[in-house]
């Protein structure tokens, strides 16, 4: 799965160089948080608070459990690539689990994010290991983000 989605994610930004732009203040979408062992899908959302400095909130459901991950990222354009970005960052996660111990971990964050020209869709996809704080849960090194929104100006 994460194979597939790292694959769609590469093909739509090499398809789409010449067609991007990166003019955006903010997003609202779907958010996927790819463990190795569970997959969390919900509403996601982002802002720039000035043109690299930007926070991410995203809430995501799994059976019996939530994840609620606020994240702040530093963003920069790749020079020759209008619409292309790199960031990285971090911020905390905690899982909310039914029957079972809450798990509350670090996430630090890096992925590329693509804004499409003429259509106000963002695509971002990350690398997001969990750091585990808490006494319950094990750490994750192969943990991922996927994103498709909507931006807003």
């Amino acid at each position: 799965m994460k194979k597939t989605v790292f694959c769609l994610f590469a093909s739509l930004v090499f398809f789409s160089f010449s067609f991007a732009q990166t003019s955006y203040t903010g997003a609202v979408g779907l958010g996927i948080d790819l463990y190795d062992s569970a997959t969390f899908v919900g509403p996601s959302g982002k802002y720039f608070f000035s043109s690299n400095h930007v926070g991410q909130a995203d809430l995501g459901f799994e059976d019996n459990a939530t994840i609620i991950t606020i994240l702040y990222s530093y963003h920069k354009e790749f020079p020759g690539a209008s619409g292309l970005r790199w960031y990285a960052g971090a911020g905390p996660s905690i899982i909310l689990i039914d029957d079972f111990d809450n798990i509350f971990s670090l996430r630090p964050h890096a992925g590329l994010d693509f804004k499409i020209d003429g259509v106000p869709i963002v695509v971002n996809f990350d690398w997001r290991p969990a750091i585990v704080l808490s006494d319950a849960g094990d750490g994750e090194a192969g943990a991922f983000g996927f994103g498709i929104q909507y931006a807003f100006d």
